[in-house]
């Protein structure tokens, strides 16, 4: 194409490309993190209400750790302290959820510790870490397996502020998770499972809290479709298809709604620096964490998989990224390239 000169004689150029990024917009760090905290505060009160006192005193030294520990590891680190963009709050809230009220208050401190130190700063800070800090964090605290599997009944209101609790402190319930992993329907109803009067980790119980917040995510534009209704679609249709009891309809409903799936769907698989960035990447990222989670607690030893599948996909979210990667404007493959310059 031939340049023209304007009526001033001069030759305009006939493009200017500005440096990324191309699109700008109000939003920061700390407007998604503080939508993120709104959407999961609903769940964790809930958590508070159904397991007591004990349930809001493991968050708030979650959160407090978290903090502390960022703030210290930048300053000695000597990089800038951003403790105000709440990134920390948000996991140490995420960690807090994954775990249950009867944990001993020395093992949320534990978990931040890994979850900011080991997974998160030691990587370069936010949005460099390859996996996400507060899963990480709760998988580790698996090494305290009797401790992290003491799961409370539902209303069972514990107060007690003791370091570690007794067995007299603690009615232990099964979850219906484990149920589901020996092959029986839990006695729990699905409105019960819906609404959250059930036992488990503090977050997890209600599915009702955690959709709401989900829906508020979207509505925000923090987060989009792909991931969570891959994730959740993946794991409807296979315990659809392969129930492990009679009635395929009501088992895919419990599963659906049974231990961490959806917090982890909706939350943690949809983790911005642990995610793919293109649709397609997105879509084959939750369909790959609902084939494991489903695998997992069908032949696994433990019955949850979903901190396990997100964690495993995590890692794969690079190749994924290639994979879906549109085709770039006016690109030539490389075979007809080298056709037309022979």
């Amino acid at each position: 194409m031939n340049k023209k000169p304007n009526k001033m004689g001069e030759m305009p150029e006939l493009l200017t490309v500005s440096p990324s990024p191309h699109i700008k917009t109000s939003d920061s760090t700390r407007s998604v993190m503080i939508d993120v905290l709104i959407a999961l505060l609903p769940a964790y009160i809930w958590g508070v209400f159904m397991f007591g006192i004990r349930a809001l005193v493991v968050g708030v030294i979650s959160v407090a750790a978290c903090v502390i520990f960022e703030a210290l590891v930048q300053k000695l680190l000597k990089r800038p302290v951003t403790v105000s963009d709440c990134s920390a709050a948000v996991t140490g809230l995420l960690l807090a959820m994954n775990v249950t009220a009867a944990v001993p208050l020395w093992m949320p401190v534990v978990g931040a510790f890994f979850a900011i130190v080991v997974v998160k700063q030691l990587f370069g800070g936010i949005g460099k870490n390859i996996v996400n800090p507060a899963l990480a964090a709760r998988v580790f605290l698996f090494s305290w397996a009797s401790e992290m599997t003491t799961y409370v009944a539902p209303g069972n209101r514990i107060s007690s502020l003791a370091v570690t609790l007794g067995d007299a402190d603690v009615v232990a319930g099964a979850t219906p998770l484990a149920s589901l992993g020996g092959g029986t329907l839990p006695e729990a109803t699905l409105g019960d499972m819906f609404i959250g009067n059930i036992g488990g980790c503090i977050g997890e119980v209600s599915s009702l809290l955690l959709l709401l917040g989900g829906v508020y995510l979207l509505v925000r534009r923090v987060i989009t479709w792909h991931i969570p209704v891959a994730y959740l679609g993946t794991v409807a249709v296979l315990t659809y298809l392969f129930p492990q009891v009679t009635n395929s309809l009501s088992f895919m409903l419990y599963e659906l709604m049974a231990g961490g799936l959806i917090i982890a769907a909706v939350f943690m698989a949809t983790d911005y620096a642990t995610s793919p960035l293109t649709p397609i990447g997105r879509i084959i990222y939750g369909v790959g964490c609902g084939v494991i989670t489903v695998l997992i607690r069908y032949f696994g030893g433990y019955a949850e998989g979903a901190s396990f599948a997100v964690l495993i996909m995590n890692l794969l979210v690079w190749y994924l990224d290639i994979l879906g990667m549109p085709k770039r404007f006016g690109a030539v493959k490389k075979k007809k390239q080298k056709k037309a310059d022979a």
